[in-house]
């Protein structure tokens, strides 16, 4: 069809009387990083609801290679490579953060069940010594290796974000929704989070999808940006066609 990974096809979704969004199409491919934008109240952290499975459409699909998952679980989703972080942060506070990256990788169990956890048998030892491995990996590629045993409820917000998204790409994902993850950091995080972003399109093919309201931020990592207003697409295209387009100056960037 389109090479969309992740793709929503004429969806819509109301709240009694409001249309929070009508129609709406969008799709992002392996390897590209997608901007969301578009003022607030234009639906943006609704269709990531119904991208990671959180709510059902009142009509539309979603598909995922080309396969309808619009009735599959948010649980479903992420166990299939849909992964998500969120505006407000869902960190384990009282877990150190190598505990919430390693939490991530768990639900691929250990092997042998309850009988290899009490024996400590030498597979699921490996297996343990793998997950340490990794993410030990992840939160150097994260540049939090300092923090892995901090708690994570103690963490300033910029970093706090970040373990949310290293625990989003600890088992690697082929999508990740990200809803306003630079919201909070520094400037310094704000490039590690781009470097992150970046790598795992490059390298990983993972699709992107970027909610953020830092417009310099999204014009600046995305390839392409798809503008949203009252819950419909108002424009899409590369970064520079879109700053320029009178519609969107208009809604949104004013005379920026």
């Amino acid at each position: 069809m389109s090479g969309y990974v992740l793709h929503a096809v004429g969806v819509g979704v109301r709240f009694g009387g409001v249309r929070a969004l009508t129609g709406v199409d969008l799709g992002v491919r392996a390897g590209e990083v997608c901007g969301l934008i578009g003022p607030n109240g234009a639906g943006k952290t609704t269709l990531f609801d119904v991208l990671s499975g959180i709510r059902r459409p009142d009509r539309g699909r979603i598909l995922l290679d080309g396969a309808d998952i619009t009735r599959r679980s948010p649980v479903w989703r992420a166990r299939h490579g849909v992964r998500r972080t969120f505006q407000r942060q869902q960190l384990f506070g009282r877990l150190s953060v190598a505990d919430n990256v390693l939490v991530a990788q768990e639900w691929r169990g250990g092997g042998g069940g309850p009988a290899a956890d009490l024996l400590a048998l030498p597979a699921r030892r490996a297996r343990e010594r793998a997950r340490r491995v990794r993410t030990e990996q992840v939160l150097a590629d994260c540049g939090i290796a300092a923090l892995g045993t901090s708690y994570a409820g103690g963490l300033p917000v910029g970093q706090a974000r970040m373990v949310e998204v290293a625990r989003a790409v600890a088992d690697p994902p082929r999508v990740l929704l990200l809803d306003e993850p630079a919201s909070g950091m520094s400037a310094p995080e704000r490039e590690q989070l781009a470097a992150v972003v970046r790598r795992l399109a490059a390298q990983d093919g993972c699709a992107v999808l970027l909610v953020e309201h830092d417009v310099a931020f999204v014009m600046d990592l995305c390839t392409r940006v798809v503008v949203l207003d009252l819950g419909s697409v108002l424009a899409e295209g590369d970064p520079a066609g879109v700053r320029a387009d009178p519609l969107v100056r208009e809604a949104y960037l004013g005379s920026a």
